[in-house]
């Protein structure tokens, strides 16, 4: 059976034309530059740490506007030939032109990137570059697997890593905005308003 141009198999090179043909809502590809990258589907903790995260922060931007939370799915064209797909993206008030339809043309003001088993050198290693290279202000990264979680903001262009305090991660571009990692390993998972009370968000 041969297939048409816009469905080609994604072990062939395309143009970034034809990727986004190709790219339908049934399709989960990322594109690099010819490159065409499937992913699998998420595991049952990614879901959930997703889930999670996309709640608390939502919950947060309505009680504090200032921004939007956009995801799971939605890519992000970072520059000509180059578009990822965060688990999750924020972006401040100023970049809302830059919402298409389909994409955010240019880069988040936040990228989360919660890791699974076939994305360990994508998230730690091709899409640290990509998003400091494009200028993506913070990059969260969450290891379900190590129990890790990492905070990076764009420093004079390059990655900074910020520590925890208190077993907290602060962002620098969510005014007030904090996570604590325990959250995301709780068992069942920690209810986002129950931890939108502690953060003080919510009486």
């Amino acid at each position: 059976m041969t297939l048409p141009a816009t469905r080609r198999p994604p072990e062939l090179r395309m143009t970034e034309e034809e990727f986004e043909a190709w790219c339908t809502a049934d399709v989960r590809a990322e594109f690099a530059d010819g490159k065409i990258i499937e992913m699998s589907p998420v595991s049952l903790i990614h879901d959930r740490i997703t889930h999670f995260l996309g709640r608390l922060l939502g919950n947060y931007l309505e009680v504090r506007p200032g921004g939007q939370v956009i995801g799971p799915e939605f890519q992000v064209r970072l520059r000509g030939g180059l578009r990822r797909i965060p688990d999750l993206l924020y972006i401040a008030d100023d970049k809302a032109p830059l919402l298409k339809p389909t994409y955010l043309d240019g880069a988040p003001d936040i990228a989360f990137e919660i890791v699974s088993d076939d994305s360990v050198d994508r998230d730690w290693r091709d899409k640290f570059h990509d998003y400091e290279a494009n200028g993506v202000g913070e990059y969260w990264i969450i290891d379900p697997a190590h129990r890790a979680a990492r905070l990076y903001v764009l420093v004079d262009g390059h990655y900074q890593e910020v520590p925890p305090e208190d077993g907290r991660l602060t962002s620098t571009a969510i005014d007030g905005f904090w996570l604590k990692p325990a959250w995301l390993w709780q068992d069942p998972i920690a209810g986002a308003l129950a931890c939108l009370r502690e953060m003080g968000v919510l009486s």
